[in-house]
């Protein structure tokens, strides 16, 4: 088929570079044999193909409209919850975190032999995060 398609697109394009050259009653008989042509020529009609499964790319939901078995809804499941425990408990763990470096930093500050005066420069944030550093 592919032949006989390469082979028709060639002698068009022959016929087409060689149309000033050809005589007019040629072109004429041409055009005739072009119009009966396209008076036999076959309607379109639209193809039809059955599809006996749905494994097919283009068909949506395929996979959500078939009955699941409460296993492999676990099997989907089980996934995302182990995420989310896992990610509340990173949380949690880094909140506690903080707060215990907060609570031993103003520990060492109240054990630190420091005049009240020094609570109150504005250069004493500044060594406090130099020192926690």
């Amino acid at each position: 088929m592919s032949n006989e398609i390469d082979f028709a697109f060639k002698l068009r394009h022959a016929l087409n570079e060689n149309l000033n050259h050809l005589p007019d009653d040629t072109g004429e008989r041409l055009a005739a044999a072009r119009r009966v042509a396209l008076a036999r020529k076959k309607a379109d009609v639209p193809m039809r193909a059955v599809v006996t499964e749905r494994n097919l790319a283009g068909h949506v939901g395929s996979f959500l409209s078939e009955p699941v078995s409460w296993v492999v809804r676990m099997g989907l499941a089980l996934p995302l919850i182990v995420c989310t425990l896992g990610l509340v408990g990173l949380y949690h763990y880094e909140e506690q975190q903080r707060i215990e470096e907060a609570a031993d930093l103003d520990a060492e500050v109240l054990v630190d032999e420091l005049p009240i005066s020094a609570y109150l420069d504005h250069g004493f944030n500044a060594y406090l995060l130099k020192r926690d550093e």
